[in-house]
């Protein structure tokens, strides 16, 4: 069984097992817990099917294209930064992208103060101009997927020192251009953001509730079929991972926009765990994904989904 709140130690031992290199601990989830996480697993390869990319396409050109036309009003040398800076915060939603930009413009920030305590080295001559871009780029891939401020702060001093190859330059040139052409672009892009609204947001919700429902009702009736057919099988589990799919996707938009109608979340997670157990059912019966408990009933899974969708 699922440990108890009061069960601290177990937590403690899985979080340890977690931090090491080995395989995932054996959590003894209870069988409507594990059948979701077997949902999720049997949608993962779908994943790259994402919905409509409309909004952050609009925001992502009209944003980068002010910014460039700020930063080359301002008379800044490089307003190529400036565009890069406002391409880099679009996210799903309005709530990432302003979290991106502040992430950013730390990020940037601090990078610029660690730069002049990197140039005296750097002008030691080109093998250290090269070895200091090395190093800055290493820490960069290190840590920009895990910390996207962190990764700035590599990403910021590299920047500059790409610069200088064609020829030392004056640092503090290099750094007020730097720390303008990023407020500049963080500025000009989230306000773009905020302009292209993503008003169907909520919509696309209803709709992707709706066919979730649908593709979820479908593939518990198969279930309940003696012999459904493989074809039918695995048609129904297709198109009930692709609305499950649909509906995270759209459920993760919408959550973060602001001029938006308050969203049925209750309903919206009723949805995801139900289909995710019922895909998890069919996967089983389609001999895709193992049972949890070889010596279980075979049909109790399926009996459950049943209920789910007569209820």
């Amino acid at each position: 069984a699922a440990p108890r709140e009061a069960d601290p130690d177990r937590l403690r031992a899985w979080a340890d097992a977690l931090r090491g290199t080995g395989p995932v601990p054996e959590a003894g989830l209870p069988d409507a817990a594990a059948g979701e996480l077997l949902g999720l697993a049997a949608a993962r390869p779908l994943l790259a099917r994402l919905g409509p990319l409309t909004p952050l396409a609009v925001r992502t050109a009209l944003g980068c294209a002010l910014a460039g036309y700020v930063s080359l009003g301002l008379g800044i040398g490089r307003p190529y930064w400036a565009l890069v800076t406002a391409a880099s915060l679009y996210q799903a939603n309005i709530a990432l992208t302003w979290s991106r930009a502040v992430q950013r413009v730390v990020g940037n920030v601090v990078g610029v103060l660690v730069f002049p305590a990197v140039v005296p080295v750097a002008h030691l001559g080109p093998p250290a101009l090269v070895l200091c871009c090395l190093a800055f780029s290493f820490g960069a891939e290190v840590l920009i997927s895990r910390n996207y401020w962190l990764g700035s702060v590599c990403v910021t001093p590299m920047a500059l020192l790409i610069t200088e190859f064609a020829g030392y330059q004056e640092p503090r040139t290099l750094m007020t251009e730097r720390v303008v052409d990023t407020v500049v672009g963080a500025l000009v892009g989230f306000v773009a953001a905020v302009a292209v609204t993503n008003r169907r947001a909520g919509d696309r919700v209803e709709r992707a509730l709706t066919s979730a429902d649908r593709a979820r009702e479908h593939a518990v009736r198969l279930l309940a079929e003696p012999d459904p057919g493989t074809a039918a099988l695995e048609s129904a589990r297709r198109g009930l991972a692709v609305a499950l799919i649909d509906l995270g996707a759209a459920a993760d938009a919408a959550a973060g926009e602001w001029w938006q109608r308050a969203l049925p979340q209750e309903r919206v997670v009723f949805v995801e765990q139900s289909g995710h157990r019922t895909l998890a059912a069919t996967a089983r019966r389609q001999g895709l994904l193992p049972d949890r408990d070889p010596a279980a009933e075979p049909d109790r899974d399926q009996a459950t989904e049943t209920e789910d969708a007569r209820s």
